[in-house]
């Protein structure tokens, strides 16, 4: 992924969460958002938008969503992320 570029991904969530104890999943969910995007980007930093963390922490702790679509936009070497609508 090139500087500039926008990318959506639809990240899998519930394979790593699934790994958490039943309190901690959607912490686990948040950490697994950043680690794919630095897998596929190839960045050293992902910011995550405030509306894909509360989309994730919707349902609180126990119950976060299974997967979940976002754009993401890499500038310098920086993966931005937002909620896609």
């Amino acid at each position: 992924m090139e500087d500039g570029e926008e990318r959506i991904y639809t990240i899998p969530l519930r394979r790593e969460f699934l790994k958490a104890p039943r309190w901690r999943r959607s912490e686990k969910a948040v950490k697994a958002v950043k680690e794919f995007l630095k897998k596929h980007t190839k960045a050293e930093d992902v910011l995550i938008d405030s509306s894909v963390n509360e989309k994730i922490w919707e349902r609180g702790a126990q119950k976060p969503p299974h997967k979940i679509r976002v754009k993401v936009k890499l500038e310098d070497g920086v993966a931005k992320v937002t909620l896609v609508e």
